[in-house]
């Protein structure tokens, strides 16, 4: 079972920036996905971004040109530069890891951005 543990939240003016962190306790042979997810109150779990095996990123829509998503295989981690921080990006992001159709999730850290 894949362990994932999440830093780098906290609070943000709008048009700040937070970077998160995220470790994995590996990255097995034959994982499909690592990145992140979010979850705001009231709403459902949306992916925010993500890189494939081969270190494809996939963005959502909102998030494009605003984020950046990178990954660290060496430090079995992924990261996730957040810039142009806006009120609805405020959420739980979590850590996500796909291997072989299992998803394995992180605690979650919370980003708040507001005024």
């Amino acid at each position: 079972q894949v362990q994932l543990v999440e830093s780098g939240g906290g609070w943000v003016q709008p048009g700040g920036s937070l970077k998160l962190s995220c470790e994995a306790s590996e990255l097995p042979f034959d994982f499909n996905a690592l990145g992140w997810y979010r979850q705001a109150p009231g709403s459902q779990r949306e992916l925010v971004a993500t890189t494939t095996s081969r270190g494809t990123p996939i963005y959502a829509n909102s998030v494009k040109g605003r984020f950046t998503i990178s990954r660290d295989n060496a430090k079995n981690a992924v990261y996730l530069q957040m810039n142009s921080l806006k009120p609805e990006d405020t959420a739980v992001y979590y850590c996500n890891i796909l291997v072989s159709g299992i998803n394995y999730w992180g605690q979650g850290t919370q980003v708040t951005v507001s005024s």
